[in-house]
């Protein structure tokens, strides 16, 4: 079993996917995703769920790595090639950032450098309020 990044430690369905991030600063984030059984639809190709949640995993990642909560208010994808096997991988890079908006744009290749998903996010950045503060206010942990 791999590592948990502290980021990911709460997120119980990025664990479910079998999500492991890789590296998260700066408004960038990269993470991987093995595709197991469960992650294939009834064509036998990975589920556009799965590889949207990989892709909004690092999305999360890469905007909350300042240090406020950000949370999505949009996100789009579009599929590119199917994907059956091997790792996916996605990484996300800050198109643009302000006190209240962040704009991501995330690509998911395989395991060969194919493009497999292009998703774009924009996040709400919440003011004054911390990564910190928001995990020591969860209940139940």
């Amino acid at each position: 079993m791999t590592a948990i990044h502290p980021y990911l430690k709460n997120d119980r369905y990025a664990q479910y996917l079998n999500i492991e991030l890789l590296e998260a600063a700066n408004g960038t984030a990269k993470a991987t995703m093995l595709i197991e059984p469960h992650h294939l639809n009834s064509h036998g190709t990975v589920h556009g769920g799965a590889i949207f949640s990989l892709a909004d995993a690092v999305l999360a990642a890469a905007s909350n790595s300042h240090g406020v909560v950000a949370v999505a208010i949009n996100a789009n994808i579009s599929y590119l090639k199917a994907a059956t096997s091997g790792t996916l991988t996605a990484i996300a890079e800050e198109v643009s950032l302000n006190a209240s908006l962040g704009v991501y744009d995330i690509r998911v290749t395989a395991d060969s450098g194919e493009l497999i998903a292009s998703f774009q996010g924009m996040v709400y950045r919440k003011k004054g309020r911390t990564i910190e503060s928001a995990h020591s206010e969860r209940v139940g942990d």
